[in-house]
């Protein structure tokens, strides 16, 4: 009795058996042919989805969030110069400053709900959030009792602003930079992934042609025919679907590019150079409630004025910076508000100096109406400062979600159309095969 084979050792003999005839080959090969077309759609539609998903991360998601951060950076640091602002101005705070100072505390308080409502509470961001949702009551009851104690006309007042600040820039204001970080490094990821090239997908894709055309060599050197149709057909599919990944996810990689280097960038440098410009206009305000009260470490020097001058040092090299991104990008309307900030801060700086003389001179009414006054004032100069920052911030805003959304818009439709194209190609090639068959029946 002869042994009994396995049932894998007749399926090799079988396939070895059809090998051996044409009919045998051509559907082996027709099958080989409708696999390759079906995984170069599958791989495409499964990469293109992925970066499709980002992009639109980028659009809905955390440039939105990075935006927000920042916004609540800037609303803290904004309240902050304008308590300081208020307190200055004696125990009748104009309206304006106090309106000010709340519509900022509100916007931070709206911007963290908000930041809230979107972030897992046990990732970094969602630990800053904490910390601000913690620490902004605590910061606006130190001011409340600054503003009670100062309408009395104690003195009192003016160490609660202190202790205000301190809570503000100790822990708020690091807390808020943190959190700013934190979505602008998940914008970074979300950016890269988006731009990825989609390397298998294309590789799979040149070898799909490449049998594609293999085998229509092989049919016309068997039968002398130059075309199949079916397997022309499958050929253009898988053109089409290689020329449509190429093209559509090069054109969303620029735009994605753009925006982030004629937006993001330069809306990073001028998100700071707005910060440290709050921030030094409330070290400005504090250093003439202070009067001295408060040093560095080395105990030479004033706190308040030490750290406005390193926050205008900064903010002019931020200044700077911004400047020659806009250079580089040729965007003249953004680099506009950009030179005005700029001239308003040389005017500022010159402003401070001529407040400080009388400040130090003892003059306090004239260094007072130097800082606070409504004309040839630091603070008018703060104000001209602000606006334009505010401008060009918006100006790049506006750039980046022009870019962003035409490069997410690049890969609409492309991975429906790439199983679509796929399947098309996948029955085309089976067709083209079955008709050089049927000359065999």
């Amino acid at each position: 009795m002869p042994p009994q084979r396995g049932g894998r050792a007749v399926a090799v003999e079988l396939l070895r058996a059809a090998a051996t005839t044409e009919p045998g080959r051509l559907r082996i090969i027709g099958a080989v042919l409708a696999l390759l077309v079906l995984a170069f759609g599958a791989v495409a539609a499964v990469e293109i989805n992925d970066r499709a998903a980002s992009a639109n991360d980028v659009v809905e998601r955390s440039q939105p969030l990075s935006a927000d951060a920042a916004g609540i950076y800037r609303s803290l640091a904004d309240a902050d110069a304008a308590a300081a602002s208020g307190f200055l101005a004696g125990p009748r705070e104009p309206r304006a400053v106090h309106d000010q100072y709340v519509k900022d505390i509100e916007e931070a308080s709206r911007l963290l709900v908000k930041a809230a409502a979107n972030t897992d509470t046990s990732s970094a961001s969602g630990r800053e959030i904490t910390t601000l949702n913690e620490g902004l009551p605590r910061y606006t009851g130190l001011i409340e009792r600054a503003r009670a104690t100062n309408r009395q006309g104690l003195p009192l007042g003016g160490a609660y602003l202190r202790y205000a600040n301190q809570q503000m820039s100790g822990q708020l204001l690091p807390a808020a930079e943190r959190l700013y970080e934190a979505e602008t490094g998940r914008l970074d990821r979300d950016q890269h992934s988006a731009r990825a090239r989609p390397f298998f997908s294309l590789g799979i894709g040149i070898v799909a042609l490449a049998v594609l055309f293999w085998a229509q060599r092989r049919n016309y050197r068997r039968t002398n025919r130059v075309f199949n149709h079916g397997l022309l057909a499958a050929t253009a599919a898988a053109t089409v679907l290689l020329l449509w990944l190429a093209v559509g996810h090069t054109v969303a990689r620029s735009d994605l590019a753009q925006a982030d280097s004629h937006g993001q960038r330069s809306m990073d440098v001028l998100n700071r150079a707005r910060i440290d410009s709050l921030k030094a206009r409330a070290d400005e305000n504090l250093t003439v409630v202070a009067r001295g009260a408060v040093l560095t470490a080395d105990g030479k020097s004033d706190k308040y004025e030490t750290d406005y001058t390193a926050g205008m040092k900064a903010l002019g090299e931020e200044l700077a910076e911004a400047a020659k991104l806009a250079e580089d990008t040729g965007d003249t309307e953004g680099g506009k508000p950009v030179a005005s900030a700029a001239k308003a801060v040389t005017e500022w700086q010159g402003r401070h100096r001529t407040a400080r003389k009388a400040d130090d001179s003892g003059d306090y009414d004239t260094a007072l109406e130097q800082i606070i006054g409504q004309k040839n004032s630091t603070g008018e100069s703060f104000t001209k400062v602000d606006e334009a920052l505010r401008k060009a911030l918006d100006h790049e805003q506006s750039d980046f979600t022009r870019a962003a959304e035409d490069g997410r818009g690049a890969l609409g439709g492309l991975p429906v159309g790439a199983v679509v194209l796929a399947v098309l190609g996948a029955v085309a090639a089976i067709v083209g095969v079955n008709r050089r068959l049927s000359e065999f029946r």
